[in-house]
């Protein structure tokens, strides 16, 4: 398994409402017309699962896997032709404050990780930066 972690993110918001909103991704319809589109296009959703397209990747399916109130939400990739598993992890520092980190791991054969693994951090960072900049008190 290849690893890759996002640097780690500072949310201005409590846990209890980042992970509300993580753990149930039908909540993000509120919100689907902010996400910037040079960042994440095609964006569709339902309360366990997501797709979106993240170039030069192409489209990319997560289903949730698991879920840890207020500190883990554990996804699963569907339709890309090897294994993606990604965590969400939570810790919050104080009222307003939960640090963010996002670890993907990647069943990659070595041909294909050396065509994908800048990709993948590149838009690993882009998904992250997208998640920490969420209005999660409208969510």
């Amino acid at each position: 398994m290849t690893e890759f972690i996002s640097d780690v993110k500072t949310i201005s918001h409590n846990d209890v409402d980042v992970f509300r909103v993580l753990s149930d991704l039908s909540k993000l319809d509120l919100i689907k017309d902010q996400i910037p589109a040079d960042k994440i296009r095609d964006f569709t959703f339902d309360s366990d699962s997501c797709s979106f397209r993240v170039d030069p990747v192409g489209e990319v399916r997560f289903r949730v896997t698991g879920r840890e109130p207020n500190k883990l939400v554990k996804f699963k990739s569907e339709n890309l032709p090897f294994d993606v598993f990604l965590w969400i992890q939570l810790v919050q520092k104080a009222e307003k404050e939960t640090k963010m980190k996002i670890t993907l791991r990647a069943d990659l054969n070595p041909f294909i990780k050396g065509m994908v693994s800048k990709p993948l951090k590149e838009g690993l960072e882009k998904i992250s930066d997208v998640i920490a900049e969420l209005p999660y008190d409208k969510i």
